[in-house]
């Protein structure tokens, strides 16, 4: 009988900061159109039409103290102790961000050492057989770093495993763009484990990049007023070409990967998808229903949390998962047996999926 080596969850974590930035909080800002043009409509229009295309209504900022490193040391910390294993013996740590460690005040990405390093550094890991490093793949990281891991596990190179996901975007965010108000800062955490024969873990993946037309949807550019000289770059997008790439390739990936893992759309039981915008995740998961012939889609498989904790990139899914397998997220549960999909988009342009059995 031939061994079969799965990579199975056996610890989760989460950091989401306690400063609560609510929509009203924009009310005071000038913004500007991309051209450098001052938009014309009072706030309270701009805000309430981005509630209506986001479900955003307030998110989390991080600690002025608090770097995105620290943030994914206290979320890898609670993994570490959910599983109860002794932090010397990880094979590996890999932490996905995209702007490392960022003083407040600054938009300078500091990634030197790694954030990786700077993590293994805090929990007080000695073992420099334990590897730390650092995947920057835009919001899809963590879950890429998920796959990365299972490749480590099932090839025999590695037994146990932390991925991390931790961001301030916060601080590379411009004032005068009104996707401001989309992003905010957090950390998610599990540790992946090889176990012989289990029914439990990662049954495929399936990742895209895309980069013809599509590479700079997601950019980093000068502040949207022209008036603010400075050297300073934020982050920038174009969030209709985003959308509507989204929802065209999305579904695709995500049916690619159930059906490399043999899986019927009906027996999926939840969709933990990256928390980039309300009405775009529920289109999506409307359009990998429609592609079963599936009119009506069960919103109720797909749990949010982008309402009151934003868009916090690599840490969306991560926390979605911890919450929910520490039932703090009403309505919503996984059972033994549970077939999960997990699934990001982001910049580069990327895309991953994940199907997992608990």
């Amino acid at each position: 009988m031939s061994i079969i080596i799965r990579s199975v969850i056996t610890g989760t974590g989460s950091f989401v900061p306690g400063n609560i930035i609510s929509n009203k909080d924009f009310l005071e800002h000038r913004f500007y159109e991309k051209n450098g043009e001052p938009i014309s409509r009072e706030n309270e229009e701009i805000i309430e039409k981005f509630k209506d295309i986001t479900e955003i209504e307030e998110r989390r900022y991080a600690n002025k103290e608090h770097s995105a490193s620290d943030l994914g040391y206290f979320a890898g910390k609670e993994a570490i102790e959910t599983s109860g294993i002794d932090p010397e013996s990880l094979d590996y740590i890999i932490v996905a961000h995209n702007f490392g460690d960022i003083v407040p005040g600054s938009t300078r990405a500091d990634v030197l050492p790694a954030v990786a390093s700077r993590i293994k550094h805090k929990l007080g890991i000695k073992n420099p057989d334990c590897v730390a490093y650092d995947l920057p793949f835009g919001c899809p990281g963590w879950l890429q770093g998920m796959i990365q891991a299972d490749y480590f596990i099932r090839s025999g190179d590695a037994k146990r495993i932390l991925i991390i996901g931790t961001e301030t975007l916060s601080r590379v965010t411009d004032p005068h763009d009104r996707d401001s108000m989309i992003y905010s800062d957090g950390a998610g955490a599990c540790i992946l484990e090889g176990r012989e024969n289990s029914a439990e873990g990662i049954l495929a993946h399936k990742t895209q990049t895309h980069t013809s037309e599509e590479a700079y949807y997601l950019y980093s550019g000068k502040s949207s007023n022209p008036d603010l000289v400075s050297d300073e770059k934020f982050i920038k997008m174009d969030g209709r070409k985003i959308y509507e790439y989204a929802l065209k390739n999305v579904p695709l990936v995500i049916q690619q990967a159930l059906e490399k893992s043999a899986t019927s759309i009906n027996d999926v039981k939840k969709v933990l998808v990256h928390q980039a915008n309300g009405k775009m995740d529920e289109a999506i998961l409307k359009r990998l229903f429609k592609l079963y012939g599936i009119k009506d889609a069960p919103l109720e498989v797909m749990p949010m949390t982008i309402a009151k904790f934003g868009n916090s990139s690599v840490a969306t899914v991560p926390t979605l998962l911890d919450m929910i397998l520490k039932h703090r997220m009403k309505d919503h549960q996984i059972k033994k047996g549970d077939r999960v999909v997990f699934a990001s988009v982001g910049a580069g342009m990327n895309i991953n999926a994940m199907v997992y059995q608990f």
